[in-house]
């Protein structure tokens, strides 16, 4: 398997169930629980088990659910609530908290930009992409290599509304000129990590910015920015585990629609990027 299917095979690592219990908020599925934490809710007040689910019976009891879990041992919090959903673009069905919604198997959704310089082509010219290097202080994947503007979606805001914001924070992008980025994909996988079971949902934009720009690090959660070629970034891609996990998936996104990678090797490509086996 060449490296780039690996980066996306790793994503796609979780078998569902795959030993887990469902867990449900009413009639709706929205997470599966590994056995620890299904043992642990089990006959808890609010919790009734139906069948091979553990089903919430108040939505707004899931916040103290988290927080009693996480000081458990399960998941950890974050002190950021972010909505829940049965499935993408369906009714908030409750909220929790960032930090335990691996441990619950909860989908996530979030925003990748690809900051792109497009200069003429010749020696230095070409596509360029800004590429973000993650601060040693975060918790997951410290100084791996990121997008230059990537970020969860918050409860209450859409997409759009977490890439202008995490834009303005995380690179000073004014944001007229964010405004100007473009959806180019969206991207679903299930992977199975240390914190738990991520149900990703990645929202990807392009950005083409202008050759004067230059990001800044505004809310200290990335340590630099630097300009690579598109080439760069490929080969960092094909050949390391340098960038953030799933950061490969986008790029490798990036790296087809621009057409760096072509035949047999795009055709399966886009086939393990949409889940296909």
């Amino acid at each position: 398997m060449s490296r780039l299917l690996a980066h996306i095979a790793a994503c796609h690592n979780a078998a569902l169930p795959g030993g887990r219990t469902a867990f449900a908020i009413g009639a709706e599925q929205v997470g599966w629980l590994a056995p620890g934490l299904a043992a642990a809710l089990d006959g808890q007040p609010d919790i009734r088990r139906s069948g091979d689910a553990l089903r919430l019976t108040r939505a707004e009891a899931l916040p103290g659910l988290a927080r009693a879990a996480a000081a458990l041992g399960f998941g950890r919090h974050r002190g950021e609530s972010f909505d829940v959903r049965a499935r993408p673009g369906g009714a908030v069905l409750a909220q929790i908290d960032r930090g335990a919604l691996p441990a619950f198997g909860i989908a996530a959704e979030g925003v990748h930009l690809n900051g792109l310089v497009r200069r003429p082509p010749g020696p230095g010219g070409g596509l360029h992409v800004w590429i973000a290097r993650r601060a040693a202080t975060k918790a997951l994947d410290p100084g791996k290599l990121d997008h230059m503007v990537a970020g969860g979606t918050p409860a209450g805001l859409s997409a759009w509304q977490t890439l202008l914001k995490e834009a303005a924070e995380e690179a000073a992008i004014p944001p007229g000129l964010a405004a100007r980025a473009v959806k180019t994909a969206e991207i679903t996988y299930a992977m199975a990590r240390p914190e738990g079971l991520r149900r990703d949902v990645l929202h990807c934009y392009d950005l083409d910015l202008p050759e004067e720009f230059t990001p800044h690090a505004a809310d200290g959660e990335v340590e630099s920015f630097a300009l690579w070629p598109v080439a760069r970034v490929l080969d960092a891609v094909r050949e390391t585990d340098d960038f953030k996990f799933n950061v490969n998936l986008v790029l490798i996104d990036l790296f087809l629609r621009e057409g760096l990678i072509a035949g047999a090797e795009a055709a399966a490509l886009r086939r393990a990027l949409a889940g296909e086996t």
